[in-house]
This record gives C-alpha cells, structure tokens and sequence, in this order.
C-alpha cells in the first residue's frame, strides 16, 4: 500500500498567521487552489488551514473587512495531519473519521506536502475513493 510521502503532491506554499484574509485569497487566486496551510511566524509549523469556504463565511459574508481580518482568527478546528511514512489506508480512515477533503503531511515536524481527495483520485483504485468519497460527503 501507498504512504502519504507517495500520495502527496509536495512543495506546498503556506500564508503566514499574521497575514490578511485578503493576502490568503490573493495567495489561492495566483496557485488556483482552495486551500492553504497556515504557518506560524516564528516556528514555521503548521497551525490550520484556511479554506475559500472559510474567508467568504467566516470573513466577507460576516462582514469582516479582508484586509485587515489575519488569518490566524479564523476559526480552527482540530488539525488533521499525517506523517510522511504513514499508509495510506490509515489516512483514508482519518479522512472518512473526520470528514476532512485534504490532509497536510509532515515529516520531522516539517510540513512537507498535502494529500487531497484529487490526489487519492489519481492514485489508489476507483473503489477506495468511492468509499471515501462517499464517507467525507455524510451531513
């Protein structure tokens, strides 16, 4: 079976904790996705992640103003990360436990890449992503 180091797309781009919504949708606008991790200033270590999701809901549509909302307010839930050298059926277990589309993946504390469902798509046989597709799409 996969490990995550194998299912990853790696060089992952993080927005700093002190920057702005605005800068984070800009950041996702340039690298077309919808998701990025949030680092830390001072550690460099992965804190959350910000979705598009979160800034329209948690930023424009609550009528923050981007430009000065950091992202280090938004909302964050439990962090869900997998270690470089874990199989991939433990992650599909963690994705389907919590729901989650995209898993950032660490290795020595370091973020080193993130698996998302596009990436499971790819690379593990139509079934197992059926059945994980399936399982993160229960209300």
């Amino acid at each position: 079976m996969a490990t995550a180091r194998e299912l990853m797309h790696p060089g992952v781009t993080c927005v700093r904790s002190d920057d702005t919504a605005a800068n984070a949708a800009r950041m996702m606008a340039e690298m077309d996705v919808g998701v990025l991790p949030i680092c830390g200033v001072e550690d460099d270590k992965i804190k959350g992640m910000v979705t598009d999701r979160d800034l329209v809901v948690s930023v424009m549509a609550a009528g923050k103003d981007p430009e000065q909302y950091t992202v280090d307010r938004l909302p964050q839930g439990h962090l869900i990360l997998a270690q470089a050298g874990d199989e991939a059926d433990g992650i599909l277990a963690k994705m389907r436990e919590h729901q989650v589309h995209r898993v950032p993946v660490i290795d020595e504390g370091r973020l080193v890449g993130i698996i998302a469902l596009a990436d499971v798509a790819r690379k593990l046989p139509e079934d197992r992503v059926g059945e994980v597709v399936e399982s993160i799409s229960q209300p």
